[in-house]
């Protein structure tokens, strides 16, 4: 099978994580007789620097002419840090999600049992977590119009959505559900903003459709509360776009990294798979940086190309490092594996080389110790 797959590597760790996720990608297809054509292009920080666009339309071509998208992270500190500046590396994400019409950003959160010590909550309330937020991406608060009165005292940002944009993703949302154990949660907030109310009223009248699916219904405030309290009772969580985007980053501390988690942004063409992470410029170029979102994204990758065995196999190593301590600095700051290390290790779990007894000595030199 050939695909066509655009490479977005971005800014600060973004290049070296994504790099790992391409050399697991020539190990599938070496190993199942693919073939995937890469095409680089430039996105974030680094695009401003170099062409004074976050998000230059090579880029959107080729993302538009691809199968799919592989996505480092973007954000500099130079930009970060200055509320003046007026070219931002973030405007180009949120351009390419319109661009594309990726409507429905998908993360799933699980936990590991060897790292279930990491996690700020206990044990037993982590055990066998597994749900996905379904995150609306392109409509609501952070697309609606933005306005600054002429003193600077006063300032707006609309929220708007529509049945369109809403029935579109709650299809996704529910269409998942009947793939796993049936249930949905909304949240929304719907004691206060209208634009939840109409978020209920539309899934209210969508669950006919789908009979074999419980719904229920949560305020964001308590979804909050409730994914620290008791994460197990969810399954598929659907929201709009800003309780989206900060409950899925509450949720991704339950598993003790957020350099564990990927994520999927799909619409009507080419999807595009990004770790949850940001660029984390403190860590660029140390090879110390967590591959694993990136894998697992990479995993997503497959598993939208059709390539389910494929995907099955990058996640089954992915399960198999982290049982056997093969793990990063963010993980283990004091006996860790370099972000290369990991990458490797995944291959030859790929390709069938597993550490043995003499491989495992040769593991432990790209292994550092601080004493």
């Amino acid at each position: 099978m050939k695909k066509k797959i655009t490479i977005i590597e971005g800014d600060g760790i973004g290049p070296e994580v994504t790099r790992q996720s391409i050399h697991v990608l020539n190990a599938i297809a070496k190993f199942f007789k693919h073939e995937f054509e890469y095409s680089y292009c430039l996105m974030g920080a680094i695009a401003i620097d170099k062409t004074g666009d976050p998000l230059p339309n090579e880029t959107i071509e080729s993302c538009l002419e691809s199968d799919a998208i592989l996505f480092g992270a973007i954000g500099h500190p130079k930009y970060d840090n200055d509320p003046n500046a007026k070219v931002r590396p973030e405007q180009g994400l949120l351009k390419l999600r319109k661009s594309l019409q990726l409507f429905a950003n998908i993360r799933p959160v699980t936990t590991y049992s060897s790292l279930h010590h990491l996690s700020p909550l206990k044990t037993r309330n982590i055990e066998e977590v597994d749900f996905v937020i379904y995150r609306e991406l392109t409509g609501g608060i952070y697309f609606g119009k933005k306005e600054l009165s002429a003193d600077g005292t006063q300032a707006s940002d609309d929220c708007v959505y529509t049945v369109d944009e809403i029935e579109r993703i709650a299809h996704l949302a529910f269409q998942a559900a009947q793939k796993r154990k049936k249930h949905l949660t909304l949240v929304d907030k719907a004691n206060v903003l209208e634009t939840s109310r109409l978020w209920r009223k539309v899934i209210q009248g969508l669950t006919s459709k789908y009979p074999d699916v419980s719904v229920d219904y949560m305020f964001v405030d308590n979804a909050a509360m409730q994914i620290i309290l008791n994460p197990k009772q969810f399954d598929v969580i659907l929201t709009e776009n800003m309780f989206g985007d900060i409950i899925s980053d509450e949720a991704s501390v339950i598993s003790g990294s957020l350099g564990l988690l990927p994520s999927a942004s799909i619409g009507k063409g080419a999807a595009l798979f990004e770790p949850i992470h940001g660029s984390y410029p403190q860590a660029a170029g140390k090879d110390i940086a967590n591959p694993i979102g990136s894998l697992l994204s990479t995993a997503m990758l497959l598993d939208h190309l059709e390539m389910h065995t494929e995907a099955l196999l990058v996640r089954d190593a992915v399960n198999w490092i982290l049982s056997n301590g093969f793990v990063t600095k963010d993980i283990d700051p004091v006996n860790f594996y370099f972000t290369s290390t990991i990458g490797e290790l995944i291959c030859d779990y790929i390709s069938g080389n597993v550490a043995d007894s003499g491989k495992r000595e040769n593991i432990e030199l790209r292994k550092s110790t601080i004493i």
